[in-house]
């Protein structure tokens, strides 16, 4: 897929030619005189120019009364001012001309309906003009590229440049990110802290940074998705040129409401946000310090072309520390070839270890670990170098860092590193840093930035997924069949049994022959046309986990089964006071052999349909075994959730047993994902079991229902919307 043109609109907020504070303050300590200050410090190549009304001149340079009194012309607009003079702000910007505003002043969506209002009519004055706006409620942006240094933030750190852009929905995180990545040496490109994302959000910025020649890895703070349909579709475009690193708070959800699906109730708070972002290529690091480790892994080597590693080490134990973290995180030791043993053999004293990890004792010196570097990086079984280091008394570190250099320089494997220590290690780790050699201070943390590295190389080696077309879907059917059912706007109701089975025949999918009785004798009836052994199950649109309830009975055998079956599923609903709900019952063509799978739909906030695929039956929540993705997958994604879930052994004739129509089961997931393209209030479903036979045999969709949802008020609907949903600039267009 060709890479899309970067927007241009937010040059003028990256790479503006000269930039007006408004709201500069003389009172240094103060937002607006800070970020004055960082401008004319970080030696912004074109002019900044301070307005404020009540001064002549702002740390030496001359104010202006307004921006419109400026006498040449401004790019970007810098706001500080209280949220009471914002709008009238922008509208002399808007007047003056200028392409790009930052809003620091705060006291908008984030503080209620009547601060939303205000942000709602910045916007619509913004994109009437045809500005570009960052924030408000945010830090501020910068660049470091040479030609440009704008530092418009009032953070105190200006970073070296480099190859990592950062986003930041936070102001406070953004300036720990900054500090951190100096303390680290991470040089960054470009920073943008986003606050209220009233225009620029997210999705506009990497879609910016994509076609940025500057930047190499990007990362992001997040702690809501405006739109993740079109966050998925960019992500996935850029993720397959340019790692995409993501922490993302907000992994509970207090209060989450009770789903009466087991898809619903499977779905936590966060299964949506890994869903997403495992469809997109995106690494999500579960805190601000594995997401530098693996962003200095990333931004300094090869992506690895494989999960084999070498453990290079002048120590047992932090071997053995690295050996155990490798097996946890899923890579492999690598075996070294025979050649590459016994040229170790030759090269080290007769007490090393040449097995791998490689121990090349405490008094190795820096040559030994160069010349033993150099032989395992051309071992073709090798993947990846991990070199582990405890600085003893006769080796200094920092000869043992250039060796490290020297033996990577010419490699194409990626090589981490770890110092274990204090005395004499900072200059070394300096000395790795600026040759490109992230070095981290515990075996562990080098594996697991290994463990999110390889786990990109897999991504991008993946074949991109289609969505395949589906023969046999009848629509005209489909919506005949929903239309059984009236839902009262707002509402939901469960749609009937025998909708659900002309609805999943209409798509194609086959549940067994049965017919819905409301007495004995109908039953008895049924019983006899569909044919011995039957199941009997009970009828209700209130009830829906019939098996809780003991409505389900199965291999009946003749009409005495039938009755007595009958029977007990009144008399079981009688003792629990639910009679009233007793519709009758369904008499069903019993299935017999296969695997018992399932396929669900729930509806997560903000993200819209969730799919799921796992080991079905009754114990389906016991097991928990399951895998989801975010709607629409595609024919890859669905390949991947059947290869996730631990019962696929059962489908590839687990004890002598028939091999299962993995086909039919990955036709099966796609076609419900179609479900859902096509109608949309479709909030909940579940297939449970869905029966995979033999190779070649297809699947039964042996019990289902679907909920469906009345009609919304929310435009966004379809995108499960909240009150926190933020539409993106390309919802609006």
């Amino acid at each position: 897929m060709a890479a899309a043109q970067r927007d241009g609109s937010l040059d003028a907020l990256f790479r503006p030619r000269s930039v007006a504070v408004i709201g500069a303050s003389r009172q240094r300590g103060t937002i607006g005189a800070e970020v004055f200050h960082n401008l004319v410090a970080s030696g912004f190549t074109g002019p900044v120019y301070p307005v404020n009304p009540a001064a002549r001149s702002i740390q030496s340079v001359r104010s202006y009364a307004s921006v419109s009194e400026i006498p040449d012309h401004v790019d970007l607009a810098v706001i500080v001012v209280p949220k009471e003079r914002v709008l009238s702000v922008a509208d002399e910007c808007r007047a003056k001309g200028v392409r790009g505003l930052v809003v620091l002043s705060a006291g908008f969506a984030e503080v209620g309906p009547e601060g939303r209002q205000l942000q709602d009519r910045l916007v619509s004055l913004v994109r009437g003009a045809g500005m570009r706006l960052v924030g408000p409620n945010c830090l501020g942006i910068l660049n470091t590229d040479p030609e440009v240094r704008l530092n418009a933030t009032f953070a105190p750190t200006w970073p070296a440049p480099g190859p990592v852009a950062i986003a930041s929905q936070s102001g406070a995180i953004g300036v720990a990110l900054l500090d951190y990545a100096k303390e680290l040496g991470l040089g960054i490109s470009q920073f943008a802290s986003i606050g209220n994302k009233a225009d620029v959000s997210g999705n506009d910025l990497l879609s910016y940074w994509e076609n940025d020649p500057a930047t190499r890895v990007i990362l992001l703070y997040l702690e809501s998705f405006g739109n993740p349909t079109r966050f998925m579709e960019i992500a996935r475009r850029v993720s397959r040129t340019k790692p995409i690193l993501v922490v993302k708070s907000g992994r509970t959800e207090a209060g989450a409401r009770a789903a009466s699906s087991h898809t619903g109730a499977l779905a936590g708070a966060d299964v949506a946000v890994d869903a997403l972002l495992g469809q997109a290529g995106v690494l999500r690091a579960d805190t601000i310090e594995e997401l530098f480790d693996v962003a200095m892994f990333l931004a300094n080597q090869p992506v690895p072309r494989g999960h084999r590693v070498a453990v290079l080490t002048n120590a047992g134990g932090p071997g053995i520390m690295a050996t155990d973290a490798c097996e946890s995180h899923g890579l492999e030791i690598a075996s070294l070839s025979p050649e590459t043993r016994s040229a170790l053999r030759a090269a080290l004293p007769p007490e090393a270890s040449v097995a791998n990890p490689v121990d090349i004792l405490a008094s190795a010196s820096a040559r030994t670990y160069e010349e033993t570097a150099r032989l395992l990086l051309s071992d073709e079984s090798v993947d990846s170098l991990i070199v582990l280091f405890v600085p003893p008394i006769v080796t200094e570190a920092s000869e043992v860092a250039q060796a490290i250099r020297r033996a990577g320089t010419a490699a194409s494997k990626p090589i981490l590193t770890c110092l274990l220590g204090t005395h004499g290690i900072p200059p070394a780790v300096a000395t790795l840093r600026e040759g490109r050699f992230p070095s981290y201070a515990f075996p562990e943390s080098a594996v697991k930035a290994l463990a999110r590295g390889i786990q990109y190389g897999r991504w991008l080696q993946r074949r991109v997924g289609t969505q395949p077309d589906l023969h046999g879907i009848d629509l005209d059917r489909a919506r005949s069949a929903l239309s059984a059912l009236t839902v009262p706007d707002g509402g939901s109701s469960w749609l009937p049994a025998d909708a659900v089975r002309e609805f999943l025949a209409a798509f194609g999918l086959r549940m067994p022959r049965s017919r819905i009785a409301a007495d004995v004798a109908s039953a008895r009836e049924a019983a006899a046309r569909i044919g011995f052994p039957v199941a009997l199950k009970l009828h209700s649109r209130k009830i829906v986990h019939k098996t809780e309830v003991g409505g389900v009975h199965l291999h009946l055998r003749d009409d005495r089964d039938v009755e007595r079956a009958f029977s007990a599923i009144r008399e079981s609903l009688e003792r629990r006071s639910l009679l009233e709900a007793f519709e009758g019952v369904v008499v069903q063509e019993m299935v017999t052999g296969g695997v018992e799978m399932y396929v669900g739909v729930t509806q997560a906030a903000g993200f819209g349909a969730l799919l799921a695929f796992g080991t079905g039956g009754v114990a389906v929540e016991v097991f928990r075994d399951v895998a989801f993705r975010v709607h629409p997958i595609t024919d890859v994604d669905a390949e991947e959730m059947l290869q996730q879930v631990r019962g696929k052994v059962l489908l590839e004739g687990f004890r002598g047993g028939p091999r299962c129509d993995k086909a039919a089961l990955l036709d099966a997931i796609l076609r419900v994902d179609r479900m859902i393209a096509e109608f949309p209030a479709i909030s909940e479903m579940d297939i449970n079991p869905l029966v995979a036979l033999p190779e070649g045999a297809g699947v039964v969709a042996v019990d289902a229902r679907i909920r469906l949802a009345g009609a919304a008020t929310s435009p966004y609907a379809a995108l499960g919307a909240t009150a926190e949903y933020e539409p993106d600039r390309e919802d609006v267009a």
